[in-house]
């Protein structure tokens, strides 16, 4: 059976390529029967599994190697989930992926435990997806991991060009990226109030909101548990929150954040949903799995059950 990979030669500071040359000689050493994609440009994941999903097999095992972007951009390319089933070998700076689904960062195992997966002709497990909505964007988002409003999305749209995410990635101490901008962008971010509507029939408002974000995965940012009890398949998101609070009091709350401790803390809220709809009194910068969607006033957040069929790894 033909595997497909789609290879982001880029990741984790263009130290991918070397990986990549490693699983392409385990792959020839099992006498593997596959074809890899290299990424030439933003947005090219995304091109590269739309035209591999509309292949005419029954079904289609996809890998991608590269980092959470990466595996975005893929999610967000695949024309047919219920053919495809899904890998992911983490080579990212971030990989809050692999690290809410457990997978180790030792590539070349998770390599031969994918293969032996396939061999055995798995139909993976089915996870959820979470589908972003705002007017910035043309059509809904899916994300795998997050999608935020407000400081988590200033911080993922700076790191995006930072040139110190860079330096530290050559120091491998990527995940400091987060936690510095997080600081500097909190200072300066404007928050809103926001009007919220969620699908069971509850409506909140919530004055000063820092950031507001829908989680399908327990952590974001590097591993910041933004809804520590948050689990990718129970049919289920939830909304991490911090509201009604001063910035510069956030910023001795979060510690409680990092920690996973927020539930102690009045000014947060861990809010199991399985659609919402946040009417912003502002424009606030939305991301979905880190990727830049614009600056919005409306946004809706949907959660979309066992979407993504998925190779399991540890």
């Amino acid at each position: 059976m033909m595997i497909y990979f789609i290879v982001n030669n880029t990741a984790r500071t263009g130290k991918s390529r070397a990986i990549w040359l490693e699983m392409k000689e385990l792959l020839e050493n099992r006498s593997i029967e596959y074809k890899a994609y290299q990424t030439k440009y933003a947005g090219h994941a995304t091109e590269l599994a739309r035209k591999i999903s509309s292949l005419p097999e029954d079904r289609i095992y996809l890998i991608t190697v590269g980092g959470d972007g990466t595996l975005n951009e893929v999610i967000n390319g695949i024309s047919d989930f219920s053919r495809i089933v899904l890998g992911i070998l983490p080579i990212g700076s971030g990989n809050d992926f692999a690290r809410g689904m457990g997978i180790s960062r030792d590539t070349l195992c998770n390599l031969e435990q994918i293969l032996d997966l396939i061999e055995s002709d798995s139909e993976g497990t089915a996870i959820d997806l979470g589908e972003v909505s705002c007017e910035a964007l043309d059509t809904p988002k899916y994300f795998a991991i997050s999608s935020g409003a407000g400081l988590d999305a200033i911080v993922c749209k700076k790191a995006l060009h930072s040139r110190l995410k860079k330096f530290l990635n050559h120091l491998h101490l990527g995940k400091l990226t987060y936690l510095l901008l997080t600081v500097e962008s909190l200072f300066s971010m404007t928050t809103c109030d926001a009007d919220i509507v969620f699908d069971h029939g509850e409506t909140m408002h919530v004055s000063h909101m820092i950031f507001a974000a829908g989680m399908n995965l327990r952590a974001e940012g590097g591993g910041v548990p933004m809804a520590p009890d948050a689990v990718p398949d129970d049919g289920m998101l939830c909304l991490g929150m911090a509201h009604d609070v001063p910035k510069w009091l956030t910023f001795f709350l979060l510690p409680f954040l990092v920690a996973g401790k927020q539930k102690y803390i009045k000014a947060f809220e861990c809010i199991p949903f399985k659609e919402c709809t946040l009417h912003l009194s502002g424009s606030m910068t939305i991301h979905a799995d880190g990727e830049y969607c614009g600056e919005n006033t409306t946004i809706t957040y949907k959660c979309l059950p066992g979407k993504l069929h998925f190779l399991k790894v540890s």
